[in-house]
């Protein structure tokens, strides 16, 4: 899908200190998006937001001296959601977005993703023309055309009011209703536990003191343990939880049941479809569980499969016409509603679904039936899309397909942003998932063993 040199499927990310997430490079990065920014505009404005890792201090700093450098005026945005950064870059007419974050992974990791002036991720074509400039003979302007730095007032609010006009209907209904929200320690640890009180739910925040080093640690989208105990402890009817840069949403019900990116999808998708407001099919990845596209088929919704990772969902919902899509992981992608994944945003979506039906998150979420699924993360050093194509995982590879046949799938893909590789098999037997899940992984770690002359 992508085969540059920096750019992966989600911006630049790697280990803090190890080339690129580096001082030395972030200054390169911040002239070359100046530099071909300003190809097309005489003084390119450019927004920087960032998490809460310590890292974000020393990359925001470097990049907007390569911007500055570069002729290019940057609005500092300080720790904001990745979504929030995606809707200011274009409520502020600016030309680009910037994202220090890592997402999901752990504070050692830190990134750097870019938003078009459509606050999109950026087309191919831009990041390759920022690629190949990264390492050209880049001048400074001269002093005269140098790029100063500001700060957005009140950014929070600006974004907090916009997450609230996305609602098509007031949640009279579910004022006062307690609801535990997990911040993960990240961006979203003033914005969230605001959005919620000022809309009228009784909010216990947790995962919202971030020290720089605790960002997904035991909290938010990636680790549910925190928010299950909590609402449990507290009696709240459901929990929410974002990750690091609160693009991507988990629940919980009030008896603890997970609500995945695959569930909310579909219960908007139900929704939407019962309203008559759904447009287009329904846009999953090769991941996604074979139980949701048989429960959308049943309700008449069409359902295409993309690429891991939402910049694809998004190019084909564009591609389709459709408004609705997203990943197990907690990604959800409603584009009439914003230009990228929000998880502020799909819990309102879900919160409104709630107040409509007027069933509990538990009852609406037992309507879905999945198929067994496992995943197996296997880590691999060096090139795990090579190590795919060794003759004896194609081999083992082709034997379990034919063996699930049409009852069944595989995957088995190396990650787009973590040296893994991933095998996940569901069928509707959990005996079969679990051997064919565990025969693959297997080989595929002593094939890695045996490639590093263990």
């Amino acid at each position: 899908m992508n085969d540059r040199h920096y750019f992966g499927t989600d911006g630049i990310r790697g280990r803090v200190g190890v080339e690129p997430i580096t001082a030395e490079f972030a200054l390169k990065l911040g002239r070359a998006a100046g530099t071909v920014l300003s190809r097309t505009h005489e003084r390119p404005r450019v927004l920087i937001g960032k998490d809460t890792r310590l890292s974000g201090y020393m990359l925001e700093s470097a990049l907007e001296a390569g911007l500055a450098a570069a002729g290019a005026d940057v609005v500092l945005l300080g720790p904001m959601p990745t979504p929030a950064v995606a809707f200011l870059t274009r409520s502020q007419r600016a030309q680009a977005g910037i994202v220090i974050s890592a997402s999901h992974n752990p504070y050692e990791d830190n990134g750097i993703k870019f938003f078009s002036a459509q606050g999109e991720k950026l087309d191919d074509e831009v990041e390759a023309a920022i690629e190949a400039a990264i390492d050209a003979p880049a001048p400074m302007v001269s002093p005269r055309n140098l790029g100063k730095a500001s700060r957005l007032d009140d950014a929070n609010g600006r974004y907090l009011e916009f997450l609230k006009s996305r609602l098509d209907r007031r949640l009279e209904s579910l004022q006062g209703l307690r609801l535990v929200v997990d911040c993960a320690h990240g961006a979203a640890y003033r914005v969230g536990p605001r959005l919620f009180e000022e809309l009228g739910f009784h909010v216990t925040a947790i995962g919202d003191e971030p020290n720089g080093f605790n960002i997904n640690a035991g909290y938010g989208a990636t680790d549910l343990t925190a928010l299950r105990a909590e609402v449990a402890r507290t009696g709240a009817a459901l929990g929410l939880a974002v990750d690091g840069d609160a693009d991507r949403l988990m629940a919980v019900s009030a008896d603890g049941r997970l609500v995945d990116g695959d569930d909310i999808v579909f219960l908007l998708a139900r929704h939407w479809q019962s309203r008559g407001v759904l447009r287009g099919p329904v846009v999953g990845t090769v991941m996604t569980n074979l139980g949701i596209e048989l429960a959308l088929k049943d309700l008449g919704i069409g359902f295409e499969r993309a690429a891991v990772g939402d910049r694809y969902v998004h190019q084909r919902l564009r591609e389709t016409g459709g408004i609705l899509g997203g990943e197990a992981s907690g990604h959800v992608i409603c584009t009439h509603k914003a230009s990228t994944g929000d998880g502020l945003m799909s819990a309102l979506l879900l919160l409104e679904v709630l107040a409509d039906s007027q069933r509990t998150l538990g009852e609406m979420a037992a309507d879905l039936h999945r198929l067994p699924q496992r995943t197996i993360n296997v880590r691999i050093e060096g090139n795990a899309r090579s190590l795919l194509q060794n003759t004896g995982i194609q081999a083992a590879k082709a034997e379990v397909e034919a063996a699930l046949g049409q009852g069944g799938r595989l995957i088995l893909r190396a990650s787009g942003t973590e040296p893994l590789i991933r095998v996940t098999v569901e069928a509707r037997d959990l005996a079969v998932v679990e051997a064919h899940s565990q025969r693959l992984a297997d080989l595929v770690r002593t094939t890695a063993d045996s490639a590093r002359g263990c």
